[in-house]
């Protein structure tokens, strides 16, 4: 039974997974996106994300706690100059894990992991937001619309007669 045992130790011991883990973070910051199996991008997305969080505040001591779980000079220069700035605002939820189908020799389930802010085709299919109303408004612009074919009748008549 796995009472209480929140970690999935994905078959592997810790300093595999972590070793694992921290290169397959650094391939994410790298290349924005990667294809894995959907167990490896739930777990990758927990060790992630804490990261792009603790990068928002550029410090040497964010970069070297950082540092120290990628373990790639290149992966957190990406991750503090260009990741960073465009997620500044967000408040979390930096990656998104898509299922793509089954693995073709092992039928293992396949994930794509990307993150957010740096897909451009969902960025451009996404509608921009409309400006958030209330019923207040609503009602009023209810009423306003009402009055104005009012005034509009009374001048197409003239002009059909």
């Amino acid at each position: 039974m796995r009472h209480n045992k929140a970690i999935n130790h994905l078959g592997r011991q810790s300093g595999h997974r972590k070793a694992m883990l921290a290169n397959m973070a650094s391939s994410l910051i790298l290349h924005k996106r990667i294809t894995t199996t959907v167990a490896k991008a739930k777990a990758l997305k927990s060790y992630v994300e804490p990261l792009i969080t603790k990068s928002k505040e550029d410090t040497t001591h964010s970069r070297r706690v950082v540092f120290s779980y990628l373990k790639d000079k290149n992966a957190v220069t990406e991750l503090f100059r260009t990741i960073a700035p465009k997620i500044a605002d967000r408040p979390g939820g930096y990656t998104r894990v898509l299922h793509v189908g089954f693995r073709q020799g092992d039928a293992a389930e396949m994930a794509l992991i990307e993150l957010v802010d740096f897909n451009e085709a969902a960025l451009a299919a996404a509608p921009k937001a409309a400006k958030k109303t209330t019923r207040r408004s609503r009602a009023k612009k209810a009423e306003v619309p009402a009055a104005e074919p009012a005034a509009e009748a009374p001048a197409q008549e003239e002009k059909a007669e």
